[in-house]
């Protein structure tokens, strides 16, 4: 029957897998990356679901295998990722791996045929035969098939090698029949990033995660305090993730880590198609998720200097490694920023930042002479001087008030912070004017909403502008997955 063993319990966090811009593995990434995770971490996956295993080859997961154990270097156990569609080869991995040296397997339900509970069973058992201790890997989400408690019981308690299930359904009355049936016996593991506390506190032994990438410290802390029965910090520092973990979960976790590890300054490269750079990840994920890693103190703030003339204006921001270090020339800026849910909610902002006694400044002026207000032109702003432009004819008092109250409000939110964090230095507002061109969709209903995301948006606009983003090569590596936000026609 299964056991339990005393390593593994706590934080593993689920790999990446580091390509370089020729698609091979990026061998000094990886160890970069596991250096990076490891002085907060119980242990380690290597080639797990966040790791691309089923994108890789035999050949590519023995190599990523071998360097996450050359690396650890027994500091924390190594547990491989060796599931693959057909039994004979989760066999033949499975056995590779127990000889490379891994101390456990974690292994997927067979993908694609979605094979019968049964026809799943023996899958396992033909693997629990090779004698490394076997993790029990439950994805319903991608593997297709669902483990029922009578299956996860039968398989822990029945085989003899198996340490424990990793459970990534997010179901919790399974969770909860899993600790019903076999908790003591084996292991239980939380994966899905989104309930992690609660499962711990309900009693999982550990978590593997795919944003165990980005915050292993912050999920040590929460899996630190539930065990000392602190449950208050564990709640509130679950909270304060939750947004974060949210985008990974459902963002396209393997590219929303990537790009998350790249704005810390780990560069670890792009997923490997089919996913695609500004697609099932957008950017308008890429901007939230930066927000959550600055206030989480992931992303550090750096120096920042504006040049305006023989002026010098310096301040600080939060900075990620396409942040410049100088802005030389204000004249003219451009930024964009999207925004939502719900549908009807969506902010969509197109943004002009340059010197007041410059060309923004200059339209302006000739926008508020030459039609004013009475074309629906508002000045919402001093300092800065910003003009609101609606992008959408005002037809109804409702309409008016969710643009010149409420998207004006949360435009004004974004400036305010923009300012706070150094985006916009005080220093600056007098020399300096904005365009905002905002779009209210006419069935706008929900207030809150349209205020939240044009702060978001508008937030998004002024970062980009100073930023220079997207720069040429952004453009160019996402030109593929590019479309309309509100309808895709190839």
């Amino acid at each position: 029957m299964g056991y339990k063993v005393d390593w593994f319990k706590g934080i593993f966090p689920a790999l990446v897998t580091p390509f370089t811009r020729d698609d091979r593995i990026d061998e000094q990434a990886y160890r970069e990356l596991i250096r990076f995770v490891l002085p907060h971490v119980n242990g380690v996956v290597s080639c797990g679901t966040t790791g691309e295993f089923s994108s890789l080859t035999l050949e590519e997961r023995q190599r990523a295998i071998e360097i996450c154990l050359d690396e650890v270097a027994g500091r924390v156990p190594v547990v491989a990722g060796t599931g693959c569609k057909s039994t004979r080869e989760t066999v033949a991995l499975t056995r590779w791996a127990r000889e490379a040296g891994a101390d456990a397997a974690l292994v997927v339900a067979p993908y694609y045929l979605k094979p019968t509970f049964n026809e799943v069973y023996d899958h396992f058992r033909a693997v629990d035969e090779i004698g490394l201790p076997l993790v029990l890997y439950n994805i319903p989400q991608c593997a297709g098939t669902h483990f029922r408690w009578w299956t996860a019981e039968g398989m822990a308690l029945d085989f003899d090698h198996v340490i424990g299930i990793k459970d990534s359904s997010g179901d919790m009355p399974f969770m909860e029949a899993l600790f019903e049936k076999v908790k003591g016996h084996v292991a239980i593991f939380v994966g899905h990033d989104e309930v992690v506390q609660a499962a711990l506190a309900a009693g999982a032994d550990g978590a593997i995660l795919a944003s165990a990438n980005l915050i292993p410290d912050v999920w040590q802390q929460v899996y630190q305090a539930t065990l000392r029965g602190d449950l208050a910090t564990a709640q509130e520092w679950q909270q304060k993730v939750q947004k974060l973990v949210r985008i990974v979960v459902n963002c396209s976790s393997t590219q929303a880590v990537k790009e998350g590890l790249r704005m810390m300054g780990l560069g670890v490269g792009d997923s490997r198609r089919p996913i695609m750079p500004g697609d099932g990840f957008r950017r308008e994920d890429y901007e939230e998720l930066r927000v959550q890693l600055e206030m989480l103190g992931k992303i550090r703030k750096a120096p920042l200097v504006y040049e305006l003339g023989g002026r010098r204006v310096e301040t600080s921001v939060f900075a990620t490694p396409q942040t410049p270090r100088v802005v030389s020339d204000l004249t003219l800026l451009v930024g964009e920023g999207f925004a939502g849910p719900p549908f009807h909610e969506t902010a969509h902002v197109d943004l002009l930042l340059g010197l007041k006694d410059g060309p923004v400044g200059r339209a302006i002026d000739r926008a508020l002479t030459g039609w004013g207000e009475e074309r629906g032109l508002r000045i919402i702003s001093e300092r800065p001087r910003t003009l609101l432009v609606p992008t959408v004819t005002v037809r109804t008092p409702r309409q008016r008030a969710l643009l010149y109250e409420h998207a004006a409000g949360g435009i004004n939110m974004a400036i305010q912070a923009s300012i706070t964090d150094g985006f916009l230095p005080e220093a600056l507002l007098d020399d300096i004017a904005l365009i905002v061109n905002a779009f209210v969709h006419p069935a706008a209903s929900i207030a809150k909403r349209v205020v939240l995301n044009n702060y978001k948006a508008t937030l998004q606009a002024i970062r980009k502008a100073i930023e220079g983003r997207p720069t040429v090569g952004e453009l160019l590596n996402e030109k593929v997955s590019a479309r309309h936000p509100f309808r895709y026609a190839p």
